[in-house]
């Protein structure tokens, strides 16, 4: 016959098979509850009296008109009474007008060179203010005043600087070549545009450069230096790579805000002479006065479309680079 087997008893000192089971955490549950835990967490109500007011303003201020814009730049309307709908008609002939066409070249030109300058002069403006030099906090608020100063009061100001202070020096001095005003002038008239323009913006991209800049550890400055590096190696290889986001912030919030300049064109050349300096912000504010409603809301649809690409490609390269 055979003998039942019995089992072997546990090992001294080994824990029993169920007591250990017992012991073994269980990490699903605990886990598990946090997760519940903040799902049904509710939102306080306070949050709410700070967003719905202004998604309500947001809406009926700018969603709503915006919408409405939109629509109506597919109809015939001068802004009031009855209008018919002509469906792509307006935008057609937005394409084919070489005075629109004219003054989108005219308005991505002159933000492309303003961009350019601006961050060129306020980089260096920011390198010159970080670094140890006497009178840096003074020279720190006088380099900002532009940018609190109506963007129209400067314009008047400039203007007539270029129009009789400039020409009377050069009278004086002899210089025949600046005796004629430049804002009369149909091919120099932009740059005055430009230097205004880039007078009071460097201050706003100077701020964010010294913001960058102090954030550069001193001890890479010291070790470059011993291995010999000059200045310009250290601005080309150290400070300008390690500054490159908001570089590239600078470079694109500009731009963006240079497409829709109108106070200091209007200030200073009122889109003239003739209409060599009429941006595409001033067609559509005049195009407003004149009856054509519809057609300048197709403009402002274009318009609006090509800043929203810049803004989302903005979005999209600065993601993650740049922590202020």
């Amino acid at each position: 016959m055979t003998t039942p087997s019995h089992a072997q008893p546990p090992a001294a000192g080994a824990p029993a098979a169920g007591s250990a089971a017992a012991s073994q955490p269980r990490t699903g549950t605990r886990a598990a509850a946090p997760t519940r835990r903040r799902r049904r967490r509710r939102v306080d109500p306070v949050y709410y009296w700070f967003l719905v007011p202004a998604l309500v303003l947001f809406s009926l201020c700018i969603a709503l008109p915006a919408v409405m814009g939109i629509f109506y730049s597919f109809t015939d309307s001068i802004g009031f009474g009855d209008w018919e709908f002509v469906g792509l008609t307006n935008y057609a002939v937005l394409f084919s007008d070489p005075g629109m066409l004219g003054a989108y070249g005219f308005t991505i030109g002159v933000a492309l060179v303003t961009v350019i300058l601006v961050n060129i002069i306020a980089l260096l403006l920011a390198i010159g203010l970080t670094s140890r030099i006497r009178f840096r906090t003074t020279l720190r608020t006088i380099f900002v005043l532009p940018m609190v100063v109506s963007a129209i009061i400067i314009a008047f100001v400039f203007q007539f600087i270029f129009s009789n202070t400039i020409p009377a020096a050069a009278e004086a001095i002899g210089i025949d070549a600046l005796r004629e005003s430049i804002l009369a002038n149909p091919h120099l008239a932009w740059i005055s545009i430009v230097l205004v323009t880039t007078w009071q913006a460097v201050p706003q991209a100077m701020l964010i450069y010294i913001a960058a800049l102090v954030t550069i550890p001193g001890d890479v400055y010291e070790a470059s230096s011993l291995d010999g590096a000059t200045p310009f190696q250290q601005l080309t290889r150290i400070t300008v790579p390690m500054i490159s986001g908001y570089v590239l912030v600078n470079v694109i919030l500009g731009f963006k805000n240079f497409l829709s300049t109108y106070d200091i064109i209007v200030g200073l050349t009122g889109g003239g002479p003739g209409t060599a300096t009429r941006s595409v912000a001033m067609q559509i504010f005049s195009g407003f006065e004149n009856g054509d409603y519809a057609y300048q809301m197709a403009n402002s649809t274009i318009f609006f479309l090509i800043t929203l690409v810049i803004a989302l490609f903005q979005l999209r390269v600065s993601r993650g680079r740049t922590q202020f």
